[in-house]
């Protein structure tokens, strides 16, 4: 198989197999299938309340070092270990989110793997799929409309509409919307007031999707949502505006499970997509737990770094789901190593076996967060065509002198051959049984004190700055019944700190918290930290410049 084929020209010449056959691998028959074409469809609700009884399947995690512009190939990964579990005769599925459409246009192209370790078909899962990012935006939406106009028409609850705290969201990235006044132009428009938006990625509605049961659990936790205070303080709730009904409505079939297939015609669940550096960066419950009934094997990935997606996924999903991990694949490479050294990416192709030295320490760093949680690590070493036997042979020196392994990996170039070594190795880790998983910290500690064990523990930080007002809002919501929950930390993916150019492994930093947010649905307190954006822009050269359609209709630039 030539490696000098683009990502997208591999995807145009796989050969697909209908999505009914790639459901039979699974035990789903084609009855229970709600297709959208012939290559993917959506699984019914009454399929997986028939399988509830079976034997979970063992997890496997797939995380990574910090990202760089030089590429580590997380869900590349992902998708090549579970073509490589079913090519040693293990039955396997694949869990990732579904891609975003502000990171498509704005900086960071497909989100469906490479090479021959892909998910297909490609160019639908990195656009609008099957509508459930659609169905998200306009639930979300719908509640902010219903709040407005429940103010508008006499304000029977009494909202104080200087404490409206719901914002509105757009799949997109729009750094105009961030902050707005809406509500401008007249008496008949209603009451001027500030609002904002965020990426539909960040909505509360999004992660409740992403951490729901079903569909009663999805109604439950919409209900939960506080969207205003009054001026007592006291809380409003979604139910309170009567919009929860009319929102599990919209998301009644965003709610099922989407299943497509890999290059190898092994099954895919794509479904959900939360961001892990502004949200908790995994797929949904329903399609890992649908999933784990099926399979023998299930292989998952979590957002950006182990420092923010593998942390949410152990603290926030796996608690909450009552999930524990088989075992956990932290992705890297011998760029990425080098980056973090210090090269710049111009001079990547140049063997400098010191800078990979110098860099790994990140790596090293994530090795240990992930031994917190009581769970083994395997380090692949995602292979690029310039890695030169010296620096590859660097990174397993320093990963075995961390107490593991690292494996190389080729599945780039050669699909499930090229990562054999790796599902093997997971093979015997996960059915040893070594896993001890445990989540960082009790339910029973104080909100601010979680903020402190995930800032000390995993980003290595000195403290934690929060003033007298953020303290007093989390005690405030501990008061409330809210301080057994979790925290997600919404900060840069770039680095451990909260500075993005503050590469490698730092110390001696401090973590800012700028903003506190209860998301009561979703069952966890967002923190906002350093200068981390819920609603991204553009950057100054946008993909979406070069994207567009050639003479023959085939889209160009996306990937």
């Amino acid at each position: 198989m030539p490696e000098f084929k683009t990502d997208i020209e591999i995807a145009r010449e796989a050969n697909k197999l209908p999505i009914q056959d790639i459901g039979e691998k699974l035990g789903i028959s084609p009855e229970h299938l709600v297709p959208y074409g012939r290559d993917k469809a959506k699984i019914s609700q009454e399929f997986i309340k028939s399988v509830a009884g079976n034997k979970d399947g063992k997890l496997i995690l797939v995380t990574a070092i910090n990202p760089t512009p030089a590429g580590e190939g997380k869900t590349t990964t992902t998708v090549g270990l579970g073509d490589g579990l079913n090519r040693i005769g293990k039955k396997t599925a694949i869990c990732i989110r579904e891609a975003s459409l502000g990171p498509c246009f704005g900086m960071k192209g497909g989100a469906a793997g490479g090479g021959y370790a892909q998910v297909i078909p490609m160019e639908d899962m990195n656009l609008h799929f099957t509508g459930d990012f659609h169905a998200i935006t306009s639930a979300h939406n719908l509640l902010s409309a219903m709040i407005d106009n429940h103010i508008y028409w006499c304000n029977a609850l009494e909202i104080d509409v200087r404490r409206v705290v719901w914002r509105r969201v757009m799949d997109m990235n729009d750094r105009a919307l961030r902050q707005i006044t809406a509500s401008l132009g007249g008496v008949a428009n209603g009451f001027p007031r500030e609002a904002g938006f965020d990426i539909t990625v960040a909505s509360e509605v999004m992660a409740i999707l992403c951490l729901a049961n079903d569909l009663d659990d999805l109604q439950k936790r919409l209900g939960d949502i506080i969207v205003a205070y009054r001026r007592d303080r006291s809380p409003v709730y979604c139910r309170d505006i009567n919009a929860d009904g009319a929102m599990t409505v919209l998301l009644q079939q965003a709610m099922q499970p989407n299943i497509v297939q890999t290059l190898e015609n092994n099954p895919a669940f794509v479904h959900g997509g939360p961001f892990a550096n502004i949200a908790h960066g995994c797929n949904s419950v329903i399609a890992t737990k649908t999933a784990l009934k099926l399979a023998d094997y299930v292989v998952t990935e979590a957002g950006f770094g182990a420092d923010l997606g593998a942390e949410k996924f152990m603290n926030i999903k796996c608690r909450k789901a009552g999930l524990a991990p088989d075992g956990v694949v932290i992705v890297a490479t011998v760029r990425a190593m080098k980056m973090n050294g210090g090269v710049a990416r111009a001079d990547l192709g140049t063997e400098n076996v010191e800078a990979v030295q110098k860099g790994c320490p990140n790596l090293g760093r994530h090795i240990e967060n992930i031994k917190l949680f009581g769970v083994p690590a395997v380090v692949a070493i995602n292979h690029f065509v310039s890695d030169t036997d010296a620096e590859i042979q660097a990174i397993k020196d320093y990963v075995e002198s961390h107490g593991s392994e690292a494996i190389l990996c080729k599945h780039w170039a050669k699909g499930s051959e090229g990562i054999e070594e790796l599902a093997k190795r997971m093979v015997e880790i996960v059915e040893s049984g070594v896993a001890q998983y445990a989540p960082l910290y009790p339910d029973e500690m104080s909100l601010f004190e979680k903020i402190e064990t995930v800032a000390k523990r995993i980003y290595r930080a000195d403290e934690v700055l929060a003033d007298k007002k953020i303290r007093d809002q989390l005690r405030q919501w501990e008061d409330a019944g809210y301080g057994n929950l979790p925290v997600c930390l919404a900060k840069t993916q770039y680095s451990f700190s909260t500075d993005p150019a503050l590469r490698g492994a730092p110390v001696g930093h401090s973590v800012p918290v700028r903003e506190v947010r209860l998301s009561a649905g979703a069952g966890f307190i967002v923190v906002v930290c350093g200068d981390i954006m819920t609603m991204p822009g553009l950057p100054k050269v946008p993909s979406a410049e070069a994207i567009c359609l050639d003479d023959k209709g085939d889209i160009q630039g996306l990937f």
